[in-house]
């Protein structure tokens, strides 16, 4: 049960809100209530500078010139890395640029896993996990003759360790696994969970798209081998993201994508590759994007993510409370340590219904299956509705919600 004292730091949220310029409009004539933070994350004013700044002032190629444009770019680009990666306590040189969390998994998937896949291994994979960290092992899984098998949840919505100690056996070549469910708001034991499989001897990617924007993230003492994010859920762009990763095993890895920057020499004899992470990077990189993620790194580290986590926790205890209080609305998973997503459907209508009449009120809810088919299997539904929070929503906006919840029901039923 979450406290609903309000976190003591002394921070202005209603000043850091007002960095965020979206949120100042209205939709359908009322003030906007974002709440669909797991879909994506708004963007500070910050981040929306610096990418003008490229454009306006620096634009040009990262890498490729002396002249002062293009060494400015690189820097930039360059010190993004450098941010990113004491951001989340790891090294700059084992930290490659991906369009999100989707091409971080699949270079892992084609890369490092294919090569050495064979009839008869096992992949496993929480019943929890986003598309994004299923469809790419069941694609190399069909070629190589090898299958994805789940670990099954709790009905409390949390992974089933037992299950996971039972599937851990001498066929098992990977476990993929989320940090935090884009559904449930599942918190899983992650250090656990790498230890486990360690025993095992099983590497474990993780999917942390649902982590490092509201928590501190330290993957040095995680144990994992891969650790897959996306940059527009942490207040940054879109296109961009991560994929960080042992360093013997992107040493190991053949490139994914061939083209320029990628290499060392080229002839037509044969071809020689860049260092990791430069290997895995080829062609002109997404420079706005990942300069604009360099300033979300610099806004939210400004904040501090203990403070954002505290925050958060704070309205998730205030947004449970208000929504079990809501007659017929059941809340799908409720595990001991959650982050600040609440999936949830209410009697008599359906997810998309609601979420179209709460669209009227100003208020951004997600409804469907969330991209997590096998989920919704598992509770028996075919879409929920989700609100997501994030350390500029306000109890006011909470309020919100469930009026809103309260009027469409009565339009409903």
């Amino acid at each position: 049960m979450n406290a609903l004292r309000q976190p003591t730091q002394d921070i202005d949220w209603l000043a850091l809100r007002a960095e965020f310029p979206v949120l100042a409009r209205e939709v359908h004539g009322k003030p906007l209530v974002y709440l669909d933070n797991a879909n994506t994350g708004q963007k500070p004013r910050a981040v929306i500078e610096a990418m003008d700044a490229y454009y306006s002032r620096y634009n040009a190629n990262v890498a490729r010139a002396v002249h002062s444009l293009g060494e400015e770019a690189t820097a930039a680009y360059e010190g993004a890395r450098g941010k990113l990666a004491k951001f989340l306590n790891v090294r700059s040189d084992e930290l490659v640029f991906t369009s999100g969390t989707t091409q971080a998994i699949n270079l892992v998937a084609y890369s490092y896993l294919l090569p050495k896949l064979q009839a008869g291994d096992v992949i496993l994979a929480s019943r929890m996990e986003h598309h994004a960290n299923l469809v790419p092992w069941q694609l190399i899984a069909e070629r190589a003759g090898a299958t994805v098998q789940p670990v099954e949840i709790l009905q409390n919505g949390e992974l089933d360790l037992v299950d996971l100690e039972k599937k851990l056996d001498g066929r098992v070549r990977l476990l993929a696994v989320t940090h935090v469910s884009n559904v449930l708001g599942t918190v899983t034991p992650i250090r656990e969970i790498c230890a486990m499989a360690r025993r095992h001897g099983v590497p474990v990617l993780v999917d942390g798209s649902q982590a490092v924007p509201h928590m501190a993230v330290d993957i040095a003492a995680i144990g994992c081998d891969f650790y897959a994010f996306t940059g527009h859920k942490m207040a940054g762009p879109t296109g961009t993201g991560a994929l960080w990763a042992k360093r013997e095993h992107l040493q190991a890895m053949p490139p994914f994508f061939g083209g320029g920057e990628m290499i060392r020499t080229v002839s037509f004899e044969g071809t020689t590759f860049n260092e990791p992470p430069h290997k895995f990077e080829a062609g002109t990189p997404n420079i706005s994007g990942f300069i604009g993620l360099g300033a979300a790194v610099d806004f939210l580290s400004g904040i501090g993510m203990p403070a954002i986590a505290a925050r958060e926790q704070y309205l998730l205890g205030v947004a449970t409370e208000a929504l079990r209080a809501v007659p017929g609305l059941r809340i799908f998973g409720e595990a001991r340590e959650k982050a600040a997503v609440i999936s949830f459907l209410v009697e008599g209508a359906h997810a998309h219904d609601l979420a179209t009449l709460l669209d009227l009120e100003g208020i951004a809810v997600r409804s469907g299956h969330h991209c997590a088919h096998p989920l919704m299997s598992f509770f028996g539904v075919p879409a929920t509705l989700r609100a997501s929070l994030a350390f500029f929503n306000t109890e006011a906006e909470i309020e919100a919600l469930v009026r809103g919840i309260d009027k469409a029901r009565r339009l409903l039923g």
